[in-house]
């Protein structure tokens, strides 16, 4: 919480910082000289544009030079560093995956088999292009068979199973108010398009975008034979359909609230919510007839869901499902629907080219056994000793904070016990997990890509509904050891960070601890606080949904986070002004974890004193620089607009920038005076 105080503090929220150790002013560093020793510090002076004041805009300045010199490739609808870090962690892939595929030693049934199965199956293209849609044909004969509601709720089950997103999600969760338990969560679903209010908004872009839909499922579903009348009549059946479900659909920022989700029913009150579905049927179809209860989180969308059950009639839905199967499917299968499906993701995206093959691929093999590839990757490239530092960093940031809640002067000690007892009981979880997935039972073979992909879709599907009623497993990653990313889960109160993620320029061995603390150390802050941002902030150390804070802590806290939310509610991409109540979570965790990063390296510094200057910038300086580097980034203009709308993270420069502007600690190291970035 001593990260609610910083978080509203400085240019936007003034008056609430508290007072830190003061900092040296430093001269701003000179204009960067050619033969800079990049690789020997860790340092690249090339991301600099010196052009630039870093008071005036730190994120122009600290990432210009490299935006710059990197531009968008066109497969691509945004560049960054960490757009870098995963494509260099997609070479090594390649290079792992190619290598077990010519493995002819593997073992059959082995993980090593299936993972070089995979991948052969995925770069058979003159198999894949031989077969068309023939792999599907079972598919589309069930959707032709169904003819009634009961056959209609029987088909939705198998085809969620696959991975197909018809009419709403199902899957597990643990209970929000018992994080010992996992039950079944029903939640909305069933669009094509990235959020709710494609559909709903009527101004120009969005109207071309349903435009550019209608003609998309029309295009594919000629593809797939039917006359170019029938598949345009057949778009619009789509498209009626997806606008109902999406008027009944929460907003992004309202699904945040977590008790705004977490509605527990029973088979009885579901017959009431839903009395044309049935519950009882649909948990026996997918494989679990012993539920009795789940967790409904848009009881509103169901109940419109069921008035469309009965409302629309049962040709359009099996068009609808038809259309989804084959949207889900396209990329794994002949040339015509890979091009479709990319040719309208790029209207959204407005990429100019799609990836190579090899990479589509991994990515698919990612998603399917992304643990049985993530075993090679740490074998091969995450040594011991880039684990046992990064310890070090997460160490003393977990220190500052706790220093910083028991001497926060806004909460009482009553709230500070509750937050110092969550703050001891985070788990962490560095690089990989201790226990491995077991892929023993799903069968992939060198036959169909497509097959293989649905195959891995059930498996997955069936895994996580196997937990349903059981032990709550707190071994267990939500993320793959190759991904370039990390998280906070506040049902299990821990916090990850892959592999992927700790290496150049989050994380270098070579580079000055400065650097390391301001880039993988405000990850590491980002995601610890989280666990205090304005949703993780209501869960307890054992990560049930339990307010534990007093009254008066609780209003100072949400004073604050409106604070936050106001201040990125004044910031806009292209006119488009981001909404400060979906980013004020991702806004918070920045900047509590910078600034919590920060403390953490005065506190390194009492034991390592006398760092060096490098590149003629102190250590707080590169401190900054190293946070500003990792954000890096650019993205394409339709890009940008669909984050606005779908992302709860602000964009690139608004994390430096915005989250800069509210530390005075910043402004000291630059010798800005009273100047702040601009956002």
């Amino acid at each position: 919480m001593e990260i609610r105080r910083y978080v509203l503090a400085g240019a936007a929220c003034l008056g609430i910082l508290a007072a830190l150790p003061a900092v040296a002013a430093s001269p701003a560093p000179a204009p960067v000289k050619e033969g800079s020793q990049a690789k020997q510090n860790g340092f690249d002076p090339s991301f600099l544009d010196t052009s630039v004041s870093p008071c005036k805009d730190f994120f122009d300045y600290a990432d210009g030079g490299w935006i710059k010199t990197h531009p968008i490739p066109p497969q691509y609808p945004i560049w960054g560093t960490f757009s870098e870090l995963h494509q260099r962690n997609m070479n090594h892939l390649h290079t792992l995956l190619e290598n077990a595929m010519a493995d002819n030693n593997a073992a059959p049934g082995s993980e090593l088999k299936k993972v070089g199965d995979f991948y052969y199956s995925g770069m058979d293209v003159k198999a894949i292009n031989e077969a068309g849609v023939k792999p599907l044909q079972n598919e589309f004969d069930r959707i032709d068979a169904v003819n009634s509601l009961k056959d209609l709720q029987r088909e939705v089950a198998h085809l969620q199973s696959l991975g197909v997103g018809a009419l709403f999600r199902f899957g597990s969760m643990q209970d929000f108010k018992d994080s010992t338990k996992v039950i079944g969560v029903a939640s909305q679903g069933g669009l094509s398009l990235p959020d709710r209010s494609y559909y709903l908004k009527h101004d120009p872009r969005h109207k071309k975008i349903r435009q550019d839909l209608l003609l998309h499922i029309a295009t594919t579903m000629m593809w797939l034979g039917e006359p170019a009348p029938e598949a345009a009549a057949d778009a619009r059946t789509i498209l009626r359909v997806e606008t109902s479900l999406a008027e009944a659909s929460m907003t992004r920022t309202e699904m945040r609230k977590p008790k705004a989700v977490y509605h527990p029913m029973s088979t009885v009150r579901l017959a009431r919510l839903t009395p044309d579905f049935s519950w009882p049927d649909y948990f026996a179809e997918v494989g679990h007839p012993e539920i009795k209860s789940i967790n409904v989180s848009q009881p509103g969308f169901f109940q419109a869901m069921n008035k469309d059950l009965k409302r629309v009639p049962l040709k359009d839905w099996k068009t609808y499902l038809k259309w989804h199967l084959i949207s889900r499917a396209a990329p794994y299968l002949s040339r015509p629907f890979v091009d479709e499906s990319f040719h309208f993701s790029s209207q959204l995206m407005g990429t100019k080219k799609n990836l190579p093959r090899w990479q589509r691929v991994i990515n698919a093999e990612n998603r399917a056994i992304g643990f049985a590839v993530g075993k090679l990757f740490v074998k091969k490239y995450f040594p011991p000793e880039s684990k046992a530092r990064v310890l070090a960093i997460l160490k003393n940031i977990k220190l500052a904070l706790k220093d910083d809640l028991e001497t926060l002067s806004w909460m009482s000690p009553a709230t500070r016990k509750q937050a110092i007892e969550k703050l001891d009981m985070i788990t962490d979880k560095i690089g990989y997990p201790d226990k491995w997935r077991d892929y023993s039972s799903l069968k992939i073979d060198r036959g169909p890509y497509v097959l293989n992909v649905l195959r891995a879709s059930k498996f997955n599907f069936d895994r996580r509904l196997n937990k349903i009623g059981k032990p709550v497993d707190r071994t267990e990653w939500g993320m793959t050891p190759q991904m370039v990313n990390a998280y906070y889960d506040p049902s299990m109160n821990e916090i990850v960070f892959p592999a992927g993620i700790l290496q150049p320029p989050f994380f270098n061995p070579n580079a000055p601890e400065a650097l390391n603390y301001g880039a993988i150390g405000a990850v590491i802050g980002h995601e610890t606080t989280h666990g205090f941002d304005d949703e993780g902030s209501q869960y307890d150390g054992h990560g049930n949904l339990r307010n534990w804070w007093t009254k008066k802590d609780l209003a100072n806290f949400k004073a604050r986070a409106a604070c936050i939310a106001k201040q990125y509610s004044g910031y806009a991409v292209d006119g488009s002004h981001l909404n400060g109540h979906l980013v004020t979570g991702e806004a918070i965790a920045d900047l509590g974890g910078l600034k919590l990063a920060y403390r953490a390296y005065q506190m390194y510094l009492k034991k390592h004193p006398n760092q060096p200057d490098v590149d003629g910038f102190t250590p707080d300086q590169l401190f900054f620089l190293g946070f500003a580097h990792v954000w890096a980034s650019h993205a394409r203009p339709k890009f940008a607009q669909m984050m606005v709308t779908v992302d709860p993270h602000p964009p690139a420069r608004f994390r430096v920038n915005g989250t800069l502007s509210d530390l005075p600690e910043f402004r000291e190291a630059f010798s800005c005076g009273g100047k702040s970035p601009t956002a």
